[in-house]
């Protein structure tokens, strides 16, 4: 069964959303119920949440804390972050029901109260993906998305395609297409990095918005790498071949990294205003993230 998620920054569990969810063990039940199946996140506002649902993800297991009895650990697999925030509330009434029994809106925080793990039904998950995921999915951004037909196999068309009240019902089947998945990282990387490539600084936008930068992944979804912002990075074509090669690599201080003995004298050229400091978002919680930084310099110094 589907499952929504309460969690917020700062909180007091050993929580990174993206692999793993803390939780104590009067939720255990809850939490058995959507084991195996998918759940959204939802940030309250308290602690400075942002007040809807920000994301989703797989519950693949369940595991004991032994370092503190009474805690489990919910191990989370396939983590996508929404294109924007999707407020509780939708035209209509709430995307989860039994919100719309609160007959006083102003204790709706009140009702969620003790209920931070949840169910939800097909049609409430459905929904709110689908909300989460609507920039991705909007026809105006099929090309700058790479979702066009010209990109996509029968099965991708199909789902980009459907009509939304479609695309709800097989929302699972949306949240495993690999194409999908990309253009919604692609979304979110290359507009954190205004569509230039962060190691030439080169910024190149055809007549139908499309920028020419990539949305490369630090440590490769074969890897386990997540589709998060933090795991990716902006770069022309031949950059992002030259970095999946590690041929090139990055620095703990966002320095970049050359091969001088495989990279031809011709590119190096184009990386010498770089090589102390790459082009990064201003927001430096959205900097790649050392850890898999470090990962890709594993690779880079053994290869």
């Amino acid at each position: 069964m589907k499952g929504a998620f309460d969690t917020r920054a700062g909180t007091v569990y050993d929580d990174d959303i993206t692999c793993r969810y803390h939780f104590p063990n009067r939720y255990l039940e809850t939490a058995k119920r959507s084991l195996g199946d998918w759940i959204v996140y939802r940030e309250p506002r308290r602690g400075g949440g942002r007040e809807g649902y920000v994301a989703v993800a797989r519950l693949v297991d369940l595991v004991p804390n032994p370092a503190k009895p009474g805690f489990t650990y919910a191990v989370i697999a396939d983590y996508l972050p929404f294109d924007a925030v999707v407020p509780l509330r939708r035209p209509g009434g709430f995307y989860e029901g039994f919100l719309g029994q609160v007959e006083n809106p102003s204790r709706i925080g009140a009702a969620m109260q003790g209920r931070s793990l949840r169910t939800v039904t097909d049609a409430e998950f459905g929904a709110i993906v689908r909300a989460g995921l609507r920039e991705t999915l909007a026809p105006e951004n099929a090309i700058r998305l790479e979702l066009d037909p010209g990109y996509l196999d029968a099965e991708a068309r199909a789902l980009v395609e459907a009509p939304p009240e479609e695309q709800e019902r097989r929302i699972a089947q949306v949240l495993v297409n690999r194409k999908i998945r990309d253009a919604a990282f692609r979304k979110s990387v290359v507009d954190i990095y205004d569509g230039r490539c962060a190691v030439t600084s080169l910024r190149l936008i055809n007549g139908s918005g499309k920028a020419e930068a990539q949305a490369a992944h630090i440590m490769p979804v074969a890897a386990g790498g997540p589709d998060v912002v933090q795991n990716g990075i902006a770069l022309s074509a031949t950059v992002h071949w030259l970095f999946d090669r590690h041929l090139i690599s990055l620095t703990d201080e966002m320095g970049l990294l050359v091969s001088h003995n495989r990279v031809p004298s011709e590119l190096r050229g184009l990386f010498e205003k770089q090589m102390d400091r790459i082009h990064l978002p201003k927001d430096r919680t959205l900097w790649p993230h050392p850890q898999y930084v470090r990962r890709h310099r594993e690779r880079f110094t053994a290869d």
